[in-house]
């Protein structure tokens, strides 16, 4: 069976990796001079939507968000540096892998990882229905463990969600919640 995408085998990780560079301004900047989370939020949202839709060959809408870490601040005047792959596929979704640089406009020190996301993007159709994804074909060791890692956290994902579930019913039928 010939997927969305027209290959059946599937691609490799660097068919749609991407990498989005953006200089912080001012316009950028919280109270305390240093970028907004949600400015950096927006950047790597950007940059997975690109996979999504690289690796999907279409249209790629963002279902979540997990572990948003901000290691340091970044602030005016950094290049920004937003990396991003495709580390794992289902059937309709994709696990895309987000790391952050900053390159510091006034050191002379190499890029400096600023924070790192996992995103899980759905793909869709015109009509906004999902749609199958190719499989995506690790290519190095490090692709390979960070697709071995995406399943874990999918299953975590999963069981959050079942059990969550669980308790509103529970709570629903003592009563509760209404």
């Amino acid at each position: 069976m010939t997927d969305i995408a027209g290959d059946p085998a599937g691609k490799p990780t660097s068919a749609s990796r991407t990498t989005l560079s953006h200089i912080m301004t001012a316009n950028d900047t919280n109270l305390l001079g240093t970028v907004h989370g949600g400015v950096i939020m927006k950047l790597v949202d950007d940059a997975a939507g690109a996979v999504a839709g690289r690796h999907s060959g279409g249209p790629a809408v963002t279902a979540s968000m997990d572990e948003m870490v901000f290691l340091a601040p970044v602030r005016v005047g950094d290049l920004v540096h937003v990396k991003a792959q495709c580390n794992w596929t289902g059937r309709t979704s994709m696990e895309i892998g987000v790391r952050v640089l900053a390159e510091r406009w006034n050191e002379s020190t190499p890029a400096t990882q600023v924070g790192s996301a996992y995103l899980v993007f759905a793909a869709v159709d015109a009509e906004g229905k999902p749609r199958r994804v190719p499989p995506v074909l690790p290519e190095t060791e490090q692709d390979e463990r960070r697709n071995q890692e995406a399943q874990i956290r999918r299953t975590h994902r999963l069981a959050r969600r079942q059990a969550i579930m669980v308790l509103r019913e529970e709570r629903a039928a003592q009563g509760f919640d209404e």
